[in-house]
């Protein structure tokens, strides 16, 4: 009888270890998939995810954080209401009727 392949799972360690040395060159993708048990277009796809999400490695590093202008307002109104009915409360509580 036959036995049930299962698929590897490699761990994300892995395959930035393994990609990296398929973007250093020193040698061929089929050697490195040879040496690390791996299919060479698996190699390959590693490869080519590390270099397209190198960019993002340094996107946002310098300068002030983008501030989502529709949600300011909105944080403010909430405070306002909390400051609101935190200030009727102690009114209530020191008994005291500034109207």
């Amino acid at each position: 009888m036959s036995e049930v392949k299962t698929r590897k799972v490699h761990t994300p360690e892995f395959k930035a270890k393994v990609g990296l040395e398929a973007l250093r060159g020193v040698k061929t993708i089929n050697e490195i998939g040879q040496e690390h048990g791996v299919h060479p277009v698996q190699v390959g796809q590693w490869k080519k995810a590390i270099q397209e999400q190198a960019k993002t490695l340094f996107e946002g590093k310098r300068g002030p954080k983008p501030v989502a202008a529709h949600r300011e307002p909105e944080w403010l109104y909430s405070e306002i209401g909390k400051l609101k009915v935190e200030l009727d409360w102690l009114k209530k509580k020191s008994g005291i009727s500034l109207s």
